[in-house]
């Protein structure tokens, strides 16, 4: 068995014994490049009053903080993808390391302005586009068959545990050092997978040569950026507004165009008849519809414990440590649960106990209840874990080798794009509910305190702190209770998309990836 499996990797390696060998020390730099997006993606949560009040940065300057970001991370996605699979992966990833090592090292000591910052965060969203999916094609090229699911559980629970760790690591240097230290939270991380990528990823890329698909990669960049763009500026401009029905409409025909040009190039960057396999197309949209709710439920728990429970970013990010370790306990037994199961079944069940701890969360109240916090939390989390991995593995399973970028590129972007949708969608829910109900406790203010009450509940704590006492007192508990309300209904909408997602896996995900990819793609 060791020979057969020594001899498939020969043909994607020049060292095919050394490769198998330390194939799990490859997965452990791999995680620690993960590791890094994660942080990167998550860490500047917690330090956005601070931003605020050293840099006078305004709501949208800080808005745009954190989506930058995302917003070039999602567009470039597809395009690192295939310039990995074309020029090779562990080039594109050692590429996007230094490029995040340079942007954080401005932002940690060149920047001193928001637009400065934000133009930082876009470079480290290009960066984290590059480094995302070549970790998880390298990881597909690595392993064989019968150890990959097991590789990507703990792929997935190292993205889970990010999630986690990057608040942390900031809540803490914000504890002790300037703002600036928030941006440098990672770069020991950068220069640690960089040595030891150079030393042990082995070189990987598309033995097919193809071309590279120059207008795809276009179109996919200003389609995706543009819808993303809508979504996530429809809560400010308002859903039907002109400038978000045009810019949701130009990404919109961008992608169609995009998806008629895939279809007749001889080398697509996204082969998208690949959608016609069960387990790539109802991964993706299981994908989609989970990521959608999950980011909509993290962006509400983090003002819940600020805001609401009046919690530091410390202590924010330590109460919810434990559901870092929820997902990664469920990752890892996730593998053993398919084997007895299957995955759709696993799937399932788990969008199931996901869909649980959203309802449970939307319970929560103005008094601290940390104990029912805990549970609903790392209720979501296990299920995610349980979840993702065979979701990755049932959609990298339908991707020729060769195109794994592309496939990594794929999963990548469904995550991104559902999660914009989520915190844009479920964040206007809560704000339009918010917005009626703090009417009535802000109707005798002056007209400038009113505005500023009504605009967010962080700005009516503002507006409360500035009265006396027993009126700012009242002033806390409306607006608390008010944003509560609309809490409670944008989760509940959230628990029953993620029961949407999984009656999707229960009735049309296969349990393995069943169609051949080259008869659909190539037949």
């Amino acid at each position: 068995m060791v020979e057969k499996v020594k001899k498939k990797i020969q043909t994607k390696f020049h060292e095919p014994e050394s490769v198998y060998k330390r194939r799990w020390w490859i997965l452990a730099v791999l995680c620690l490049s993960l590791l890094i997006v994660m942080v990167g993606n998550t860490a500047l949560n917690v330090a956005l009053p601070i931003l605020s009040e050293e840099l006078k940065a305004t709501n949208s300057q800080l808005q745009w903080l954190v989506d930058s970001y995302s917003i070039v991370f999602a567009g470039f996605l597809f395009m690192a993808g295939a310039l990995g699979d074309r020029f090779g992966r562990k080039g594109i990833l050692q590429l996007g390391l230094v490029l995040f090592a340079g942007a954080t090292l401005f932002a940690g000591f060149g920047a001193n302005s928001a637009n400065e910052l934000i133009a930082a965060r876009a470079v480290m969203g290009l960066a984290g586009a590059m480094i995302m999916p070549a970790t998880l094609s390298i990881l597909t090229n690595v392993f064989p068959n019968n150890e990959r699911a097991k590789a990507i559980a703990l792929w997935a629970g190292i993205s889970g545990a990010g999630t986690a760790i990057g608040p942390l690591l900031t809540g803490f240097v914000l504890e002790h050092y300037s703002w600036h230290s928030a941006f440098l939270v990672s770069l020991p991380l950068i220069i640690a997978a960089l040595i030891s990528g150079a030393i042990l990823i082995p070189k990987s890329s598309d033995p097919d040569h193809t071309k590279i698909d120059i207008p795809g990669s276009i179109l996919s960049v200003v389609g995706l950026v543009a819808i993303v763009y809508a979504i996530i500026e429809a809560p400010h401009n308002g859903w039907l507004s002109f400038d978000t029905l045009s810019i949701f409409g130009l990404g919109a025909a961008t992608m169609g165009l995009f998806i008629w040009w895939e279809l007749k190039t001889k080398h697509p960057m996204l082969d998208v008849r690949l959608f016609k396999i069960k387990a790539f197309g109802v991964s993706a949209l299981v994908l989609i519809l989970v990521f959608f709710a999950l980011m909509g439920m993290f962006f509400n728990m983090s003002q819940l414990t600020q805001l609401v429970w009046g919690y530091s970013p410390l202590e924010a990010a330590l109460k919810m440590l434990p559901m870092s370790a929820a997902i990664v306990v469920s990752s890892i037994i996730s593998p053993k649960l398919v084997q007895k199961f299957g995955k759709r079944k696993v799937v399932g069940s788990g969008m199931l106990i996901v869909a649980l701890g959203v309802l449970l969360l939307s319970t929560l109240g103005i008094d601290v209840n940390y104990g029912m916090f805990v549970l609903a939390m790392c209720t979501a989390a296990f299920g995610m874990g349980i979840a993702m991995s065979p979701t990755t593995d049932l959609m990298m399973s339908a991707v020729p080798r060769s195109r794994a970028g592309m496939g990594s590129a794929t999963n990548d972007t469904t995550r991104e794009l559902g999660g914009s949708l989520g915190v844009a969608i479920l964040g206007s829910l809560l704000a339009a509910q918010y917005s009626e109900k703090i009417i009535p406790a802000v109707s005798q203010l002056p007209q400038q305190a009113q505005v500023v009450a009504e605009s967010s509940l962080a700005g009516a704590l503002r507006v409360a702190q500035m009265l006396p006492p027993q009126i700012g007192g009242a002033l806390s508990v409306a607006a608390k209770t008010a944003w509560l309300d609309g809490y409670s209904h944008s989760l509940i909408v959230g628990a029953i998309v993620i029961a949407a997602s999984a009656t999707i896996a229960f009735k049309w995900l296969p349990n393995q990836s069943e169609e051949s990819v080259d008869e659909i793609v190539h037949g």
